[in-house]
């Protein structure tokens, strides 16, 4: 299994254009310094009045594809 650590601010603005589609993807670096992208809505729980914010693990299988995520 891999996993990338990621650390995030999304605003409650940034996150409204991302809940109506107007974006789809997040695009962040890792704290490994790979610039990475994945579907916003993995973070959909996260989501509260202030926005996303905080540092994740996000783990893919073997394929590169999302396994899941968690709050740190």
């Amino acid at each position: 299994m891999q996993e990338i650590f990621v650390d995030i601010s999304i605003s409650p603005e940034e996150w409204i254009k991302l809940y109506q589609g107007v974006a789809t993807d997040v695009n962040t670096t890792a704290r490994d310094g790979r610039s990475v992208r994945f579907p916003a809505r993995i973070l959909s729980r996260f989501y509260l009045q202030n926005g996303v914010r905080g540092s994740f693990r996000i783990l893919f299988d073997a394929s590169g594809k999302f396994s899941s995520i968690e709050r740190l």
